[in-house]
């Protein structure tokens, strides 16, 4: 038997709401699965909390974290805090202090869900998004503020080791899957720096891996492509910037940010990975218990997987699908008139007939 410790993080909005079904659904495996354990402890690091004492979490907050497996995150954001404050005093110091520079997001189309455009095909792709540094650095500032001359600079930061190692994940997951074609996002065209950077890194790793070709796409263009053939790809490289567009233009293609998970993961295991659906806190909806819990459940599978347990990952996917075919308890963003905890409920009851 083997126990992992759980941080979990339900954070504002619908958070408490999604984090409160995916909890259900990894208590639900350890009763049917003595095999698999979890100590968890709740953390009420949020936007609450920064009203109280000025800050998202305690000083000694990193630390404590770093004691777990795995951190289960919700959502973060509340408008009576600048929004600026969650990302960089919570979100960004886990993901960059914990190495996590692996975002994984799978864009997927789960059977019976439909896309708003017509394909020739399901849509089914990863994005090997860069995480932890990127577009997404605060380094720069402001000068002249509040004067006609006022101007701002935010600095890019791209490092060949950050690219380097955030492609061999993707090739490595390629090389293992039978993917023949990377799609690299880019925009080395007019960003001759960074982006040629990125590019020439990504190409030095593309040489270690027979059979993979590396198609370099730019980045306005590519978005086209996403509408027009989705399902024509299996694997794109993004920097962090890019990536994010991206993957919140494949959740509108395959159902929307209710069913678009993540997993932010250091893959050497030295820090623990966080796992989170992409949606917001969704403030205008917050205690209606309307909100799509999939997202977050599906990230509890992206964790199993991390964890080493692609049995349970499948058997909480199994469910999934099997609820969305039925359509018995399915959220109003899909069609449906189910509470939270009704697709929650719904889903724990599939796991349990599986096991």
């Amino acid at each position: 038997m083997k126990t992992y410790r759980l941080a979990v993080l339900p954070g504002d909005g619908i958070g408490p709401e999604v984090v409160e079904e995916g909890m259900k659904v990894l208590d639900a495996l350890t009763k049917a699965d003595s095999s698999f354990q979890l100590e968890t402890t709740s953390f009420d690091w949020n936007s609450e909390y920064y009203l109280k004492h000025n800050r998202m979490m305690p000083e000694d907050g990193l630390s404590t974290l770093k004691e777990y497996d795995a951190i289960f995150f919700g959502a973060i954001g509340d408008r009576r805090v600048p929004e600026h404050i969650p990302i960089w005093d919570l979100i960004m110091p886990i993901r960059k202090n914990f190495h996590q520079y692996v975002n994984l997001r799978p864009i997927k189309q789960l059977p019976g869900v439909q896309s708003p455009i017509q394909t020739d095909g399901p849509i089914d792709f990863y994005v090997f998004r860069e995480n932890a540094e990127g577009e997404y650095s605060n380094i720069g500032g402001r000068l002249y503020q509040e004067t006609t001359d006022e101007l701002a600079i935010q600095n890019t930061v791209i490092t060949k080791k950050g690219v380097q190692r955030l492609a061999r994940y993707a090739f490595d997951y390629a090389q293992k899957n039978g993917v023949r074609k990377i799609v690299n996002a880019t925009k080395s065209n007019a960003i001759v720096h960074s982006m040629r950077l990125w590019d020439e890194s990504v190409k030095e790793v593309a040489t270690n891996y027979e059979g993979i070709a590396v198609d370099d796409v730019y980045i306005d263009a590519l978005v086209a492509h996403l509408v027009q053939r989705p399902e024509s790809f299996e694997v794109i490289v993004a920097s962090n910037l890019f990536g994010d567009i991206l993957t919140d233009l494949g959740a509108a293609l395959v159902g929307g940010l209710g069913l678009s998970p993540s997993a932010n993961l250091n893959p050497e295991g030295d820090f623990p990975s966080m796992f989170e659906p992409i949606h917001g806190s969704a403030p205008d909806i917050t205690g209606k218990q309307i909100a799509n819990p999939i997202a977050q459940i599906w990230s509890a599978a992206l964790m199993l997987e991390h964890l080493g347990r692609d049995d349970l990952a499948l058997v909480v996917m199994n469910a999934i699908e099997q609820v969305i075919k039925t359509r018995t308890a399915l959220t109003p963003d899909m069609g449906g008139n189910a509470k939270t905890f009704e697709t929650g409920d719904a889903i724990v009851k599939q796991i349990y007939h599986q096991m």
